[in-house]
């Protein structure tokens, strides 16, 4: 591993900031302190800064006396509304009922090592665009940034983002040309039947029998309009009705979530979906409304740039421990609005051990120098530096 050694002398420093936002978890568009925290550093290096872009949202800007391209590195900043459960730390969350169970505050921390880096070697034509983004979490960050004129404000070329990924070991990267995570849909269906008398079930039209039986259907709807080899999902995680046993009830809610790496096929789920609770409908006599809210992207990557950040990550990690052919993942980020703007990557850095969303995970402190590392490469093969990179030896 060849890690520059201007961002390993920092390392502790990175270590204390990722600490301290892991302390103070802000939910979305909630992530003030963190925004502050950041853009405190930025300015404090000689970085221009940009604050309140799509709300807590903030961008620096790293200029060369030479025009160029304009090369954007993106990081999310919002945590997750679930408690944590890790023990031994130091640091954990001082604020019940959220945590950084994603590792968004090393996301952050990295693009702030790699700012630094950039600040004293600074690009020898063209700019950066560092991009913090909120609201990553419910999809909202991505798209209210560009609703705020992101792009128009700070045109780029190209984008780059990371994100930590214990499914691969750590000191090893992964990523892949084309689509690489699924788009993410919220799934609501409300049903209105005619409630009554649970022994007299003949003189009700039932909500609570169709929301089981649509669960089922809803379920096996992939296997049938979408090409098994392709990865789409519709998951179901809540159905709720009634407040008795003795009492049929008047309505039930269906919620879950769609996701697929093809907007065609999204698409389709949605006109399937809509065919179903129109046929449940007309055959049990029940109004059935189905919603599909936050419609999200697929994040779907860029040959060019994928080239780019392989190359970079097999400076740092080794030309081994760099995977350019991972399967796509069925998880979401709202960085596919970036992408759906600009050409761009999305990679994953490995770091093994708990997978995120889960209580007891936190985020790899070693992975900070080696993500700020590798942006810091992705610039100066984009644009050169100023300054040869030095390796730690």
């Amino acid at each position: 591993m060849k890690l520059i050694q201007e961002i390993i002398a920092i390392a502790p420093e990175l270590e204390h900031w990722r600490q301290t936002i892991h302390t103070h978890p802000e939910l979305a568009f909630e992530e003030t302190k963190t925004s502050e925290l950041v853009a405190g550093i930025l300015s404090s290096h000689g970085i221009e800064v940009h604050r309140n872009i799509g709300g807590t949202g903030l961008v620096g800007i790293i200029t060369a006396e030479t025009d160029g391209p304009t090369i954007a590195l993106r990081a999310d900043m919002d945590a997750l509304p679930m408690q944590e459960q890790t023990t031994g730390l130091a640091y954990t969350s001082t604020i019940s009922g959220q945590s950084h169970s994603c590792g968004h505050d090393g996301h952050t921390t990295m693009l702030l090592g790699a700012a630094l880096y950039l600040a004293k070697n600074p690009p020898k034509s063209g700019k950066v665009v560092l991009i913090f983004q909120p609201a990553e979490e419910t999809g909202e960050g991505a798209p209210r940034m560009i609703e705020d004129g992101l792009f128009e404000r700070f045109p780029c070329d190209e984008i780059y983002g990371c994100h930590n990924m214990p499914l691969i070991d750590k000191g090893k990267a992964g990523m892949r040309v084309g689509p690489t995570l699924s788009s993410y849909v919220d799934l609501e269906i409300d049903i209105v039947g005619k409630g009554g008398h649970a022994a007299a079930p003949h003189t009700v039209d039932d909500p609570l029998q169709v929301a089981a039986r649509l669960v089922t259907e809803l379920s096996s709807l992939v296997g049938r309009y979408v090409d098994p080899s392709q990865t789409a999902t519709v998951g179901i995680g809540l159905l709720q009705a009634g407040t008795t046993n003795n009492v049929i009830p008047e309505t039930a809610h269906i919620a879950g979530t769609i996701r697929s790496l093809s907007v065609d096929y999204q698409n389709t789920l949605f006109e399937r979906i809509t065919a179903l609770c129109e046929g449940f409908s007309k055959a049990y006599s029940v109004q059935i409304t189905p919603k599909f809210l936050n419609v999200g992207l697929p994040c779907i990557n860029a040959a060019d740039q994928v080239s780019t950040i392989a190359e970079a990550a097999s400076q740092v990690l080794g030309a081994d421990n760099v995977d350019t052919d991972i399967a796509p993942y069925s998880f979401a980020d709202d960085f596919a609005y970036f992408q759906d703007k600009i050409p761009g990557a999305y990679y994953f850095l490995g770091q093994g051990g708990t997978m995120v969303h889960e209580p007891t995970y936190n985020f790899d402190d070693d992975l900070l120098p080696i993500g700020a590392s590798i942006f810091a490469h992705v610039i100066d093969a984009k644009l050169g530096l100023t300054h040869p990179i030095r390796y730690a030896k």
